[in-house]
């Protein structure tokens, strides 16, 4: 049990078990259940992988913290629906807007997450060879899982027809598709260049952690 306690902190749990909760919750009061599996899906996914690649691979408590906003903001999407989300309908009051943005907040964090996660990954791997390509590469790196997401979106309107009307959340905007990519970009240029400083030092720390295993 100490082992597993060592490898697996008790914040680590409490956030996981809390997603699941989330899930089940979320899950069971849908609007839309397929819209809601559909969203939530990349959320499956991810605490599986992120369980198993702990002992190996233990990502910053940065990176696990801003994981878990994304999924809570990928979570409420799904039980709503993004153009149904409360919170954004109070955002849409507060600066006069046409439509519930929540799916901005939704593709900010589809640039902020990725950008740190890649970042990461780039930097403890010795990927990559100067601070700019890095940031470079990142950008081009999360632009690539916004366009991949929004082709997803189409295959599902094409799978679905009007079915799919939920989980695009397009709202009569022509040009959500490019807003969507847009704010995923001002989620990775957000996450470079106020938290880079910050980010570094704690890989640091990872690394120092790592060699004196």
């Amino acid at each position: 049990m100490a082992k597993t306690v060592e490898h697996y902190p008790k914040p680590l749990f409490l956030g996981s078990f809390f997603l699941l909760a989330l899930l089940i919750y979320t899950g069971l009061h849908a609007y839309d259940t397929l819209t809601w599996f559909m969203e939530t899906l990349p959320v499956m996914i991810a605490l599986p992988i992120l369980a198993v690649t702990y002992r190996t691979f233990p990502l910053t408590w940065l990176l696990y913290g801003v994981i878990l906003i994304h999924a809570i903001v990928l979570i409420f999407g799904g039980m709503y629906t993004y153009a149904r989300v409360p919170l954004g309908f109070e955002i849409a009051q507060w600066f006069d807007l046409a439509r519930n943005p929540y799916d901005k907040i939704g593709h900010f964090m589809q640039g902020f997450a990725p950008a740190l996660i890649a970042r990461e990954i780039l930097i403890r791997g010795h990927y990559v060879n100067g601070r700019r390509m890095m940031h470079f590469i990142v950008v081009c790196i999360v632009l690539a899982i916004s366009a991949s997401y929004e082709l997803i979106e189409w295959a599902a309107a094409l799978w679905m027809g009007q079915g799919a009307d939920e989980f695009l959340g397009t709202q009569g905007d022509m040009w959500d598709t490019q807003s969507d990519m847009f704010f995923a970009l001002i989620g990775s240029g957000a996450a470079i260049g106020f938290f880079s400083g910050f980010h570094d030092k704690l890989i640091k720390k990872a690394g120092q952690n790592e060699n004196s295993r």
